[in-house]
């Protein structure tokens, strides 16, 4: 293993359920660079972490792409994966699967999510995650999902909300690493935006009317400013050096002044793999003619119809995105809450955020990396040296994951808003927020920190049964609701409510009520029908030119 101030991650981009091509990827990668093993493995979303084939009926992908993945060898005990894997939610995954794990939790041994928004500790390396993509209608809503899903549900249920990104906004120490499988907005402009335009063509259309990426990881990343920033979704490996000390507009189509393009340049050569390690796959993986882009896509259901070319920012009706005054939905959820709609009379006003003086890193190296196929750039090998000054109790290798003292402490003082409904109170500005997260850090050090409680349990439990191919792959029944023991335990750590429990009677009459789940097709839109969009198939042959179609 590393030494402990130096640590030897894997970064992979979107996993797609290929579980075993990118252990063996990882594999091979350590024997090219001459080290035994690496501490960790992160993956950037897309996880798909499918238990069985009734977990496919909740996860966004059209019926004629379904595949049961690696996954499920994982989760009933078949395999154990070699190394300690983190990742990220992304647009195409089990959501009933990771929706029992809001906080955070394991879906196999040596498997980690990171939850709808979290912080840990790897040994002496803090890190911060983010999942779900963009979708500003819905990012002050609350997680209202339930299953069994209908289409749009099935579709808003990975999007970001507000809740969540407010309590990272809240953390006022420095952090190492953040992760997000939706790029932060803006985040091209600030590397060879020139280079990435010639590989994904149509990504500029939406990168200069500000549609490319997320407001909500901007705002997280130039909150906490961590040494690196990982994400995927986009198909493409792409590096960028974000300098903080420049304030960038995350809200317009303007582009910023290009400070770092030359710098960002020589990152990627720093970080650049080798010609064997762009290529590393499995066998098992081969070029499918009809490959779609999973991570392109919209989010209303229309009929399938021929693929075309055509501007992100013109691809949905106008009626989608624009409120009966002319201001489009998607522009006012991204701005700060002091340019939202009047609160109701005594609700207190958001106040602008003053950097946090113990959060002092100036410079964030962004990466993006593909999916784990044949001939594609997804695998980056590092070796990261903390920055943070971490409460972790376990610094010393073999590293372990560890609760973060302030990260519960934000958790506590959050505890009363129920993430589930309507409506979710407005921010009450930091100065509010302060108050509550001291008092719940003295609360963490006494009963928890005092009392050696901040190592993560490895109490990973199955909840849904195993993978049984007898099934098949498009059954019409719905996917069962489960409480999952991790989540039980971690509000019983805490001393909160578990607004992710509900009685069996309860979901067995919602059950009762829902169509056969055949007929909510998954999303399905055939090959890539409704506004095509084209981005992520057209540059230099990737993708047959499919678009988008569907989220």
């Amino acid at each position: 293993m590393s030494e402990p101030s130096n640590l030897r991650i894997a970064v992979e981009g979107c996993g797609h359920g290929t579980l075993h091509a990118i252990y063996a990827s990882v594999e091979k990668s350590c024997q090219i660079h001459g080290w035994s093993t690496v501490d960790l493995l992160i993956i950037g979303g897309d996880f798909q972490a499918v238990r069985n084939s009734y977990d496919l009926n909740a996860m966004s992908v059209p019926p004629k792409y379904r595949a049961i993945g690696d996954f499920h060898e994982y989760y009933s005990g078949a395999r154990l994966a070699p190394c300690l894997t983190l990742f990220v939610g992304g647009n195409h995954e089990a959501s009933n699967h990771l929706w029992e794990l809001y906080y955070g939790g394991w879906v196999a041994p040596r498997i980690y999510y990171l939850g709808a928004a979290n912080v840990v500790n790897f040994g002496p390396l803090r890190i911060a995650g983010l999942s779900g993509i963009w979708s500003g209608p819905d990012y002050r809503k609350p997680h209202s999902e339930r299953l069994p899903y209908d289409f749009k549900e099935l579709k808003s249920i990975y999007h970001q909300r507000e809740l969540d990104v407010r309590k990272l906004l809240q953390l006022r120490t420095q952090v190492d690493v953040g992760i997000s499988h939706d790029w932060p907005r803006k985040v091209e402009w600030q590397g060879d935006y020139q280079q990435l335009f010639r590989f994904k063509p149509h990504f500029e259309s939406d990168a200069t009317t500000g549609r490319l990426g997320s407001p909500a990881a901007r705002y997280v990343m130039d909150r906490l400013r961590p040494k690196w920033w990982f994400a995927a979704h986009l198909h493409c490996k792409f590096s960028a050096v974000v300098d903080h000390d420049r304030e960038t507009d995350t809200t317009s189509g303007e582009k910023p002044e290009i400070l770092h393009s030359t710098e960002a340049i020589k990152l990627e050569s720093k970080i650049g793999q080798s010609p064997e390690e762009e290529t590393l796959t499995s066998p098992a993986n081969v070029h499918n003619d009809d490959e779609i882009d999973l991570d392109m896509e919209d989010d209303e259901p229309c009929a399938a119809q021929p693929a075309m070319v055509q501007s992100a920012a013109n691809s949905a009706s106008q009626e989608d995105f624009t409120e009966s005054n002319g201001v489009p939905i998607d522009l006012r959820a991204q701005l700060p809450a002091s340019f939202a709609r009047p609160t109701p009379a005594g609700a207190a006003a958001a106040p602008s955020m003053a950097h946090p003086r113990a959060i002092g890193n100036d410079r964030t190296h962004f990466l993006a990396l593909d999916k784990c196929l044949p001939n594609r750039r997804f695998l980056q090998m590092l070796e990261i040296d903390p920055i943070s000054n971490s409460s972790a109790t376990a610094r010393d290798a073999p590293y372990r994951f560890t609760y973060d003292k302030e990260w519960l402490a934000i958790t506590r003082a959050f505890a009363a808003i129920n993430p589930l409904t309507s409506p979710i109170p407005p921010d009450e500005g930091e100065s509010h927020y302060r108050t509550l997260i001291e008092t719940e850090e003295a609360w963490i050090e006494k009963n928890l920190a005092e009392a050696d409680k901040m190592v993560i349990p490895e109490n990973f439990e199955m909840t849904a049964p195993i993978y049984d191919p007898s099934v098949g792959l498009h059954p019409s029944e719905h996917p069962r609701e489960y409480t999952n023991p991790q989540t039980v335990a971690f509000c019983k750590l805490l001393g909160i409510v578990n607004f992710f429990d509900y009685s069996e009677e309860d979901r067995e009459e919602r059950r009762s009520k829902a169509p056969p789940a055949d007929s909510n097709s998954s999303g399905g839109r055939g090959g890539g029908g409704g506004r095509s969009r084209g981005r992520g198939f057209g540059g230099r042959g990737r993708g047959r030119g499919r678009g988008r179609g569907y989220r």
